[in-house]
């Protein structure tokens, strides 16, 4: 028998932060590479601005 999911049991807000992940050119070499920072939802668009 298959089991019944039930998506009713999850309560409260859910995730609070997110992943960004930026591309920065090196000022010395001019290679890019990748920052990730964990960052709350409300900051996520004033960071990637």
């Amino acid at each position: 028998m298959a089991k019944k999911t039930v998506a009713s049991l999850q309560k409260g807000e859910g995730r609070t932060y997110s992943k960004v992940i930026k591309v920065v050119k090196s000022p010395k070499t001019g290679a890019y590479t990748f920052q990730e920072q964990m960052v709350p939802n409300e900051a996520v668009k004033d960071l990637l601005k």
